[in-house]
């Protein structure tokens, strides 16, 4: 059993005891950010701070002007402008390897300088936060980024998170949008310059008048899907996967296909080729320059999947290792990483993306019995979030549950 945990630049860096802390849990791998939005963090062991705000997403090694295009990254100013090297050697020399989490598309810095490459719903409304891999410049953005992170980081692995769109579901600061009840899927769906010539005709105005309409039942029979998807709804790491109760073939219509209708295959698989063009071009970047190094993917199943676990609904071959979130109701979960596991090839495997943070509780017998799960599941890397954000009891929980999770 592989056991990977993750952590920031700044846990480490300024704290001469992080490494063998985080090597004592039991983990053989540290995901290490390279790329990073903003967040608030606490920083339970720091000698230095308890929380840390972050106001903007940074690039965690030395920002080289000329090996960027239009987009370039910004640099932290609340921690070293090479943290991501600091904190790797720190890491390594404790015996662990690192990992290179990079997170691509979510990014309200670059965002908010270039309005014309964000995700916009079918209203017109942007989402600074994402940047949409549909525009030529986001994609090389992307690419550039893989080979930044692997050139200057050199690290043991890669972990590809954002690897497409993100969607409406964003917990962003002071989130004030649950009592409009929009339905995700719908307000996810990207009609920015690069994406909306892609679509059938009238799929802009299905979609609005879907998000308009107060309830189901004006929908007309012809809007039915032909075929049911799972939901992405669960791209909002906290949310469930649960079927809608509207009009379509059976409990598992969900709303995305039935306001669609005759539309909705050739808009899901818009979606997914979106998502599978970027992974492809990462991945091929990546096999480039570092041909040996394991490629991890934040994935989920779902084809009309948004956000940080992109949607994977064929499978990546190129790929190593499959992440599935484990953020919700467990039974969720862990069919989700069945699904996952059905997906792999030959020599590839699941991951399972445990919150060992609140709500779970700091209480070892239950997170072991989370991590038997999905082991049953199909995982075989337990991928725990998150190694700098827990106190002492949450560690002590990490510590005893991979004890008991072990073969």
């Amino acid at each position: 059993m592989v056991n990977v945990a993750y952590v920031y630049p700044w846990d480490v860096v300024g704290d001469p005891a992080a490494a063998e802390r985080i090597a004592a849990l039991g983990v053989t791998t540290v995901a290490l950010a390279a790329s990073y939005h903003s967040t608030r963090a606490a920083t339970p062991f720091h000698p230095a701070h308890r929380v840390l705000d972050v106001p903007h997403s940074a690039f965690y090694l030395p920002v080289r002007p000329e090996a960027w295009g239009r987009l370039t990254p910004a640099a932290p100013t609340w921690t070293s402008p090479d943290a991501y090297l600091l904190a790797q050697s720190a890491l390594r020399a404790t015996g662990l390897r690192v990992h290179a989490w990079t997170v691509l598309t979510h990014n309200a810095h670059l965002g908010a300088a270039f309005p014309d490459l964000v995700v916009r719903n079918a209203f017109g409304d942007p989402y600074p936060y994402a940047l949409c891999p549909s525009a030529a410049d986001v994609a090389e953005y992307c690419e550039r980024l893989v080979r930044e992170v692997l050139v200057a980081g050199e690290p043991d692995g890669l972990i590809l998170e954002g690897c497409g769109p993100m969607g409406f579901a964003h917990q962003s600061v002071h989130e004030k949008t649950a009592g409009a009840e929009y339905d995700p899927d719908l307000m996810s769906l990207c009609f920015c310059a690069s994406c909306a010539p892609r679509y059938p005709a009238d799929t802009r105005t299905r979609v609005r008048t879907a998000l308009d309409t107060p309830t189901p039942d004006t929908l007309t029979s012809d809007t039915q899907p032909a075929q049911a998807k799972p939901s992405a709804s669960q791209t909002n790491p906290s949310a469930n996967i649960t079927p809608s109760s509207g009009p379509g073939p059976g409990p598992a219509a969900y709303p995305v296909d039935v306001a669609l209708g005759p539309l909705a295959d050739d808009v899901r698989a818009i979606r997914v080729e979106l998502a599978a063009s970027l992974r492809r071009r990462l991945i091929t970047t990546a096999r480039q320059i570092a041909p040996g190094i394991p490629i991890t993917l934040h994935a989920n199943p779902d084809p009309w999947a948004t956000g940080p676990f992109a949607a994977l609904p064929t499978g990546e071959p190129s790929a190593d290792v499959l992440v599935g979130n484990c953020w919700g109701d467990p039974a969720t979960d862990a069919a989700r990483l069945t699904r996952l596991a059905d997906l792999c090839t030959a020599g590839q495997r699941v991951g399972a993306y445990v919150l060992a943070l609140p709500p779970r509780p700091a209480d070892p017998a239950a997170l072991a019995e989370l991590l038997a799960l999905y082991a049953k599941a199909g995982a075989s890397e337990f991928h725990l979030y998150h190694a700098g954000l827990a106190g002492p009891r949450r560690l002590s929980a990490m510590r005893q549950a991979l004890e008991q999770a072990s073969p």
